[in-house]
């Protein structure tokens, strides 16, 4: 009467299913005879029904020793076969892979071992079954059991290997999916398992990871914020793998979608994540020049609070931020393509990030956004004019902040953008703007005495430097005769302090000391107008004209 285990004998079956290691290993060394034989014969209906014995039988049985005998006969067959079990991969591999989620810690480890047999035999041949076997080890390599964990090691090296040598057959897009959805473990060994398979993937020549780079750049990211050193050592090794690469082969990489990831990661608490994000921006804006500029107000928000940084430990992220917006200010103002660069910048955005900034608490963050207003105003008054109105009272709340430096900066804003109204056909200045911004600043000088007595004097200095002195003084006049101000004889004795004693007034003291001169006339009965808001003042400014007529007048009204 045939075996219920034909081809196997019931001795051979029994000893199969032994709970000893021994009389199991015994049983597969003449199932390796037995199968070396039918294959010689061709005999491959033999064949299947042995495999499906070992499948039905045993590898899938409840006891946990038929399991393991199941596990050994199955590479026992794959040995036997030698190179011809490619022809019965899927028979041999698909439930020994069931095997390596088994309950039962020995069955889990003799699968490792069963699989690393069948795969050593079958080597290209495994290729399509990649998949399932990526799934099943990136389990096992995190697996509870150290001797598990040993094995699913040595089956991942052999996998490796075969993966690069057939990296010709190796489907890549659908691997793809499989490492995306992993590379978000938390735990440390799976993020190892997957960091690893990513780094030999992108060393073989014959594989693009590039293509599928933004699949996977959030995930290696977010994987540095591990606790391992060993992780964040992988992590950077191989991101400094892929830019290095995207430096000589950039037209593979998704810019767009990149560049998104890395101003998420640019603004990091995490030190070495912002670090390693703001160098790659770096790069990019190296690399692809004018098309980053439509990420220009995201690229703002990552690296624009990062100017503040004077710790050594965030050196390098302040040399990376400082060198960004450097390259992106030359990027907009080079004179080649310049029409074109400005219109791919979305200057509302643009606008919205650095006056939000404009308020940050760092002197050098504040000074870098003045110089970036300023420095669009300069070069691109007509787009930047439809920003003016908004910017004003930010700016004007800028000139009480306690630095000189971003004082100076905002008055150079303000007065670029007094200098955008003026009229070159008409070789006038806007009268309107002029007013408004000059009362304005009034007012704010009435508003608190310390920043009259503090700021004025600089505030106004600087402005007769960088506008029109004379007419800022016509306009400080003419406000000062119309309007009702409370401090008016302050405001007059300090512009008549600044106007005999300022070395920034010089050239106006002198031509007001030609009084025959017509115009200079006229400018000296515009700030006589105002005397009687201050006589002692004014008495000063007709000795300065030699005005002897105005000075007796006063020294009797005195």
């Amino acid at each position: 009467m045939e075996s219920p285990y034909a081809p196997l004998s019931e001795s051979c079956a029994k000893a199969l299913a032994d709970k000893a290691y021994e009389k199991r290993k015994v049983a597969s060394q003449e199932i390796e005879k037995m199968v070396t034989d039918f294959n010689m014969k061709k005999n491959t209906i033999q064949i299947r029904k042995l495999i499906e014995v070992l499948s039905n039988d045993f590898a899938t049985s409840r006891d946990p020793n038929r399991r393991k005998g199941g596990l050994i006969g199955l590479a026992a067959t794959s040995l036997g076969l030698g190179k011809d079990s490619e022809s019965y991969v899927s028979e041999l591999v698909t439930p020994i892979v069931n095997c390596l989620s088994d309950p039962d810690v020995r069955v889990r480890y003799f699968a490792c071992e069963s699989l690393y047999n069948v795969v050593k035999v079958a080597r290209a041949a495994i290729i399509p079954f990649f998949p399932e076997l990526f799934s099943a080890l990136s389990r096992l390599v995190a697996d509870s059991d150290q001797m598990v964990k040993d094995g699913s090691e040595l089956l991942d090296r052999l996998l490796k290997d075969i993966v690069t040598e057939s990296s010709q057959t190796f489907n890549l897009e659908a691997f793809i999916p499989l490492l995306k959805e992993r590379i978000y473990a938390k735990n440390s060994f799976a993020r190892q398992y997957v960091i690893s398979w990513i780094s030999i993937l992108n060393a073989v020549p014959e594989i693009n990871m590039l293509i599928y780079l933004t699949d996977i750049l959030d995930g290696l990211f977010t994987m540095l914020e591990d606790n391992t050193l060993e992780i964040q050592r992988m992590c950077e090794t191989t991101l400094s793998q892929f830019l290095k690469t995207i430096k000589s082969d950039s037209s593979s990489v998704r810019m767009e979608d990149t560049i998104n990831i890395l101003i998420i990661h640019a603004q990091s608490p995490n030190e070495l994540i912002k670090s390693i994000a703001i160098t790659w921006i770096r790069e990019f804006v190296q690399i692809f020049g004018p098309n980053v500029l439509p990420h220009a107000s995201g690229i703002f928000t990552a690296i624009l609070p990062c100017l503040e940084y004077n710790v050594d430990s965030k050196k390098n992220i302040k040399e990376c931020a400082v060198s960004v917006n450097n390259s992106i200010m030359s990027l907009i103002s080079s004179s080649e393509h310049k029409s074109q660069n400005i219109e791919k910048i979305d200057l509302r955005s643009v606008m919205e990030v650095l006056s939000q900034y404009l308020t940050h608490n760092s002197v050098h963050t504040k000074i870098a956004v003045l110089k970036w207003i300023h420095h669009l105003f300069t070069h691109f008054p007509s787009e930047m004019s439809p920003h003016a109105s908004n910017l004003g009272a930010n700016l004007l709340g800028i000139l009480s902040d306690n630095s000189d430096e971003v004082v100076l900066q905002c008055l150079s804003v303000l007065a670029e953008i007094l200098n955008s109204t003026y009229n070159k056909d008409s070789n006038d200045f806007n009268k309107v703007h002029y007013r408004k911004f000059l009362l304005s600043l009034i007012n704010l000088f009435g508003e608190e005495k310390k920043f009259l007595d503090n700021r004025a004097s600089l505030i106004i200095r600087q402005l007769c430097v960088l506008l029109n002195a004379e007419y800022i003084y016509r306009t400080f006049s003419e406000i000062i005769d119309e309007e009702v101000i409370k401090f008016a004889s302050t405001m007059v004795r300090l512009l008549n302090m600044i106007l005999l004693t300022s070395p920034e007034l010089f050239e106006l003291r002198n031509a007001l000391r030609d009084i025959t001169n017509e115009h200079s006339a006229s400018l000296f009965k515009c700030l006589y107008r105002s005397w009687a808001h201050c006589p002692v003042s004014t008495l000063c400014l007709c000795l300065l004209t030699q005005s002897y007529q105005h000075v007796s007048q006063l020294v009797v009204l005195l």
